[in-house]
């Protein structure tokens, strides 16, 4: 009985507000996503969600963390950032932040200093 009291929160707690940047691989990464996703646009949809899944593949990722991962090339951003700038395309706050949990576990993204986090 107690065990339905336990939060079932699961992935890397982030500090509120944290903001995130790309690493050099996550980088390359993303122009690797955009440069498929731009190829597959005129072919259709099965091709766009075939090169996602493409580009996702040897990186161990899910084919929606190239989305999250192209908000962050902006600049620093927060969960809730990016999860706002999503908001139009069905994506929640949960995926958002699962996807973050994915691009840091790969090294493609990583946590931005926090004096920098403040002085934005």
């Amino acid at each position: 009985m107690l065990d339905s009291l336990k939060p079932t929160r699961t992935g890397k707690r982030w500090p509120r507000g944290q903001r995130f940047v790309l690493t050099a691989l996550g980088a390359s990464a993303e122009v690797a996503y955009r440069e498929a996703v731009q190829a597959a646009r005129a072919q259709g949809r099965a091709a766009l969600d075939q090169a996602q899944a493409g580009w996702a593949a040897p990186l161990a990722l899910e084919p929606s963390d190239g989305v999250v991962l192209s908000e962050l090339r902006q600049g620093r951003r927060s969960i809730a950032d990016v999860a706002r700038n999503l908001d139009d395309c069905g994506t929640s706050l949960a995926e958002v932040k699962a996807s973050v949990d994915r691009l840091a576990e790969a090294a493609l993204i990583e946590p931005a200093p926090a004096a920098a986090s403040a002085a934005l």
